[in-house]
């Protein structure tokens, strides 16, 4: 299975994948798509992070009212 990768990776790297006015525009279609799912996945962390900060700050806040 790793052979098969490796070698079909290289292939892939041989390619003149940036000859081309074609070539280029896919280039740049794929870099937006990686950054799309990283920014995606990023987001959903600190989503979690930002809704998690609201509770406990809300909590504390609760508290303080109350006691104080």
């Amino acid at each position: 299975m790793s052979t098969t990768l490796s070698t079909a990776s290289l292939a892939l790297l041989q390619l003149p994948m940036g000859e081309g006015m074609l070539g280029q525009a896919l280039l740049v279609l794929l870099a937006i798509a990686v950054v799309i799912v990283v920014g995606r996945v990023v987001l959903s962390i600190a989503w979690k992070l930002v809704l998690i900060a609201s509770v406990v700050i809300g909590a504390l806040w609760l508290v303080s009212t109350v006691l104080g």
